[in-house]
């Protein structure tokens, strides 16, 4: 696979940033251009694998090192053929995965990964810039009609395949544009919505059609989805977040990450003129340390934020791989993202207790207490343990809740459909099909809270279990 020494003469090397300090005054992505030069010497890393493991740790199975070789050897428009063999949506992947494929690669075993994530981001930028990327339009239509709910990656995903396999599909979207958790979620600065943009006119070129500002179940009624549909796709996501029902959670100033999240990238784009959820000039508390909460500290510092504090319950991961998650696992390792780079104080091992409320009932403080982790004789589990002495009050202004997500929202379209759900309140279902015949579903709706890259995979494979049936 192109330079077989070049993992043993080049030195891994990322796209350089702009810097923290002029990047927090913008909402735009912030690396800067990476020379080709560069990329085919990154693309020679990759090595001539027996077996390459980063196949496997890709939930989407992109043949990465034939796309590596692709670059190196300067083939770009074959690159960009092996990448989208795979992957819908590159640009996407390219820019907001965590790259498992990294963890799962040879070279990473006593060294630096290949650079994958970027090179895919590279590889599809390339096709778009020399119009390689192209409506293909179905030459052969099946008759067949598809309701895809939510136009998240999952529903994008699926929507797409179904399509080329020649089904005429129409996507419902609740929310005023199309994306989902890509466009309300994800802040422009790691995913500017042009990209989003750019992609759906490419697919309504393709035939899929798009509507938005409908609720299925609400808008549109479950019977009148069943009539009109010979299959439906269910990709609505995990969208009711988890709460912390402690003392004073009804303060003025606890507000879910995501409502904050949605507000600011709508400001971002024109859609309304300002935020009711606002870090201006405010001492912000991000409880959860994930990417959301990360998500949640870059919006602060770009709105103004006097300070940010992220707190997480869980121990500080350690800085490299350990036993605990050996290759070629996605390891537990300590993640100091973007965000964290423009400004933000990080504590680990911490026990939100109250919040404080002043005598308007607005938050004034966050009672918290440092915890230690123990492993539980008799179950083998690890449990917590409150410090003696450690309880304190952390003043602020705003608190955001960025624990995670419970399930999907089960009043409306499912509870209307009568879907089945499991154990923890996501749609039960068997090779993607649910409970009723010709309903289906993918994505955070079906397997829970999860990545961008999982929810893609899982549309593909939603939209093939769709076409058998429709067959």
């Amino acid at each position: 696979m192109g330079k077989v020494t070049g993992f043993l003469e080049f030195e891994r090397e990322l796209p350089l940033k702009v810097d923290p300090i002029t990047r927090i005054h913008s909402s735009k992505e912030f690396y800067l251009d990476f020379p080709e030069e560069k990329l085919n010497r990154q693309a020679a890393r990759c090595m001539d694998c027996g077996v390459p493991f980063c196949h496997s740790g890709c939930p989407l199975g992109n043949v990465i090192p034939e796309f590596n070789d692709a670059v190196y050897r300067r083939q770009w428009k074959k690159a960009s053929e092996i990448l989208l063999s795979t992957n819908n949506f590159p640009e996407f992947t390219g820019r907001v995965c965590p790259a498992p494929c990294e963890s799962a690669c040879v070279l990473g075993i006593n060294n630096d990964p290949v650079t994958i994530e970027n090179i895919e981001k590279e590889i599809i930028e390339k096709a778009f810039l020399n119009g390689w990327v192209q409506a293909r339009i179905p030459s052969v239509r099946t008759g067949k009609k598809a309701a895809v709910v939510g136009s998240g990656p999952a529903g994008l995903a699926a929507a797409a395949q179904l399509n080329q396999l020649g089904h005429h599909v129409t996507v419902f979207e609740r929310d005023d544009r199309v994306g989902g958790l890509l466009r309300y979620g994800i802040p422009d600065f790691k995913l500017e919505k042009w990209v989003i943009d750019r992609r759906v006119q490419l697919m309504e070129k393709e035939g899929v059609q798009f509507r938005t500002g409908i609720e299925v179940g609400k808008d549109v009624s479950a019977e009148e989805l069943q009539r009109e549909f010979d299959a439906v796709a269910l990709c609505g996501g995990s969208t009711v977040p988890r709460d912390l029902p402690i003392g004073g959670r009804d303060a003025g100033g606890v507000e879910f990450a995501m409502r904050f999240l949605k507000q600011h990238n709508r400001k971002v784009a024109g859609d309304i003129a300002g935020c009711t959820i606002t870090a201006k000039d405010k001492r912000v508390i991000v409880i959860g340390g994930g990417d959301t909460g990360a998500d949640c500290v870059g919006t602060s510092n770009r709105q103004g934020a006097l300070s940010v504090m992220q707190l997480e319950l869980m121990p500080k991961p350690p800085e490299n791989r350990d036993h605990s998650t050996p290759w070629p696992q996605m390891p537990l390792i300590l993640k100091t993202s973007t965000s964290h780079e423009e400004g933000c104080q990080r504590e680990w091992c911490v026990l939100s207790k109250e919040f404080v409320k002043d005598e308007y009932g607005k938050l004034k403080a966050l009672k918290i207490v440092d915890i230690e982790w123990i492993k539980n004789k008799e179950s083998q589990r690890m449990e917590f343990r409150e410090k003696e002495g450690t309880e304190r009050e952390l003043p602020c202004d705003l608190v955001l809740l960025a624990i995670g997500f419970a399930h999907p929202q089960k009043e409306g379209l499912l509870s209307a459909l009568g879907i089945s759900l499991d154990e923890q309140g996501n749609v039960r279902s068997e090779n993607y099909r649910t409970n009723l015949p010709n309903v289906f579903t993918a994505g955070d709706m079906n397997r829970g809270q999860s990545l961008v890259v999982w929810a893609i995979a899982e549309g593909r494979e939603c939209a093939r279990a769709i076409h058998d049936y429709l067959s």
